[in-house]
């Protein structure tokens, strides 16, 4: 069987499963107690397990297998969760997150067993809960007896009804008998369910069932541990009917016992007996009783009805409506020309265009975007790990989860994201003995706030640490020569700290796993400035920094203002434009022989894209300029341009990788007319 086709499913849902697992796994190190948690634990890691199971990846079953043998025991009371047994189910989740990597890439699980994480895994549980594995061989023997002979007994625990008593009574009328059966699966066994329903035939074919516990759905669904008992109507003996049941591969014991009527209508009178006595009891306290109850009931969560949609046939819808708006640019382009004589009918057609044109591109855009909570939700555990490997006390406070960005952005926001916090466990929060000394709250506080502004994301990382040690900074920088003494005495505190993104560029005295290495900072700055957005940094010393990340909500279809120098078109992203000026040359000034202008008390710097982009010169100067003032965070630039068209809604195109140029082209758009013009990017100009 092919189950090739069914690959992209089984990454998507374990990625699912295993992210669950991630989240759950944190709350029951807090709340080991907490039953709704080891529930679903228990029910991610049985759905992992067959979905492993049917893909054929034997390796992965086992680990999940084992896993869930382990909060089978939890469930049942047996084990309690401790310390250890939370890292071992941690280190659980790797393998699994491994195997999934593999998988990802080849298709395949590879070859890694991880028998020392099952083998832990089976030490708690022969254990009890506890690591000690170290437990003289007579005790074990002494636990499996308990079980086994638990085991035996429990067929005589059912509870018979009414017609299962008088379908026993007319058996025994006719010579046949009535059996309790306990079955024990053994622990290794894979596919329980498979196991049990083997078992059913088998006595199928010897007689008839009244009777299962748990009930056959349930067993079918494999929601039972090692061992189900039922009651089996046959004129076979005992030891015939025992060994069908143990013919069965994997079965580890059966214990069979017949029913009697005698022993039906004893167990129904001391039932009744222990009925009245319970109510009894619980006619006094029944007001304390309810509210007890209903406090255990937790509101459903509403289950949101949604379509897996792969990225690429998103791209090509997506593709297909940046055609649509360009035909549409060319449809307004024509409808301009002087001396045309379209009719009214026609520039009505053109706006009813626009408007459907301009819904689908909502439309697709809502379609691509996706909640920025695919990623923060693994930085909860990476926290935790942080908190062990570095000896420090910290929590991660999150909102702003629901906050939206496009499908392609968010695949590249985690790993900036990720060395940001780093950071600010490593390098921002103190030792647990100087929070302490310096009066602070012991455990340190990282925050990831994340929020809608306009048409822009906003990320922030923030932690209550001591700052950015800006003097710290530029020692480092002078001792590295990547600035020189002349240039450290004029640095401003920010230019300062801009040096941290530089590459290479690292603070730490000494290298560990978690940082220090230099690498990190240039590498966030370099992935959002690729995605079109910006970083910033604001510090206080003593008191902590926020790194604060601005990102386009979308990279496909965007509003811009088009421009013109000399013969060339050119955009630029209405969403860094601050405001349009006209300036005259007499009032240019120059700072460090560099051209700024003074607008309402603000000096900004003039960039004349004419010489940046290598136009002709004029042939004459004019007395004025035409500046468009763009910003990146708080600072701002005056971009000089010849002549302003208009604002357009455009569709960026990449420029392949063919075409090497400066980072100052961000892409190019295709006009209402044919022409090509490019995109330039404000915030490297700025």
């Amino acid at each position: 069987m092919d189950l090739s086709q069914y690959l992209e499913i089984f990454i998507d849902e374990t990625n699912e499963h295993l992210q669950n697992l991630n989240e759950q796994l944190l709350i029951l190190e807090k709340e080991p107690e907490n039953e709704n948690t080891i529930n679903e634990i228990f029910r991610a890691a049985h759905s992992l397990k067959g979905m492993a199971g049917t893909m054929g990846y034997k390796r992965m079953q086992r680990l999940t297998h084992d896993t869930e043998n382990v909060f089978s025991e939890i469930r049942n009371g047996k084990m309690k969760v401790t310390d250890g047994l939370v890292d071992t189910l941690f280190r659980c989740l790797d393998a699994l997150e491994g195997y999934l990597e593999t998988i990802q890439s080849t298709a395949d699980e590879g070859t890694e067993d991880n028998e020392d994480i099952i083998k832990l895994l089976n030490d708690f549980i022969s254990n009890e809960g506890k690591a000690d594995v170290s437990q003289p061989a007579a005790k074990k023997e002494e636990i499996e007896n308990k079980q086994e002979a638990s085991g035996k007994e429990k067929y005589k625990e059912l509870n018979i009804l009414d017609f299962e008593r008088n379908a026993i009574k007319e058996a025994a009328n006719n010579d046949i008998k009535a059996y309790g059966i306990t079955v024990y699966v053994q622990e290794s066994c894979l596919l329980k369910a498979a196991r049990a329903f083997l078992v059913f035939k088998a006595l199928e074919s010897l007689g008839e069932i009244i009777k299962s516990s748990p009930e056959v759905q349930d067993i079918e669904d494999e929601k039972f541990d090692f061992d189900f008992s039922v009651i089996f109507l046959s004129d076979n003996s005992a030891e015939t009917i025992k060994a069908a049941v143990l013919d069965v591969s994997e079965i580890k014991e059966a214990y069979i016992g017949e029913i009697v009527l005698e022993q039906i209508e004893k167990q129904e009178t001391a039932v009744a007996k222990e009925t009245v006595e319970t109510v009894k009891k619980e006619t006094k306290p029944a007001e304390t009783a309810a509210p007890k109850q209903a406090a255990q009931k937790t509101p459903a969560k509403p289950v949101g009805r949604s379509v897996r949609v792969d990225i690429e046939k998103l791209d090509v819808l997506m593709n297909l409506v940046s055609e649509l708006i360009i035909a549409k640019n060319g449809l307004v382009s024509a409808s301009a020309q002087e001396g045309s004589s379209i009719n009214v009918g026609f520039n009505e057609q053109i706006e009813y265009l626009e408007r459907i044109t301009t819904n689908l591109h909502e439309s697709v855009m809502k379609v691509r975007m996706m909640p920025i909570e695919s990623v923060v939700n693994k930085f909860p555990r990476m926290i935790r790990d942080l908190c062990k490997k570095l000896d420090k006390k910290m929590d991660l406070l999150m909102s702003g989860e629901d906050t939206e960005l496009d499908r392609t952005v968010i695949d590249e926001i985690g790993d900036p994201l990720m060395h940001l916090l780093r950071n600010s466990a490593d390098h921002g929060l103190e030792s647990n003995e100087e929070r302490i000394r310096l009066g602070k709250p012991e455990v340190g506080t990282i925050r990831l706030d994340a929020y809608q502004d306009g048409n822009n994301v906003v990320i922030e990382v923030g932690d209550d640490g001591r700052g950015i040690d800006t003097e710290k900074v530029k020692n480092s920088a002078l001792k590295k020569g990547t600035i020189t003494p002349e240039q450290a005495e004029n640095m401003s505190d920010k230019e300062i700290i801009d040096l941290l993104f530089r590459p290479a560029f690292s603070t730490a005295e000494q290298v560990s796993d978690v940082s220090g290495r230099g690498v990190g900072l240039d590498v966030v700055k370099t992935k959002i400035e690729n995605l079109g957005g910006d970083i910033e940094v604001s510090t206080k010393k003593g008191e902590g920094s926020v790194f604060s990340i601005r990102l386009p909500l979308t990279l496909a279809i965007i509003q811009a203002l088009m421009v013109e120098l000399r013969d060339e078109k050119y955009a630029i992203p209405l969403n860094s434009i601050e405001m349009i000026e006209d300036v005259n040359v007499s009032d240019i000034k120059y700072v460090q022989t560099k051209e700024v202008i003074n607008i309402r008390g603000t000096v900004i710097p003039l960039i004349r894209l004419d010489q940046v982009l290598n136009c002709p010169e004029k042939e004459t100067e004019d007395e004025s300029l035409l500046v468009v003032i763009v910003k990146k965070g708080d600072k701002q630039v005056g971009l000089v341009v010849d002549e302003l068209i208009g604002q357009q809604e455009i569709v960026i195109k990449p420029l392949g990788k063919y075409i090497n140029i400066n980072k100052i082209i961000s892409g190019a758009t295709i006009l209402g007319d044919g022409e090509v013009a490019l995109i330039l990017d404000a915030n490297t100009l700025v």
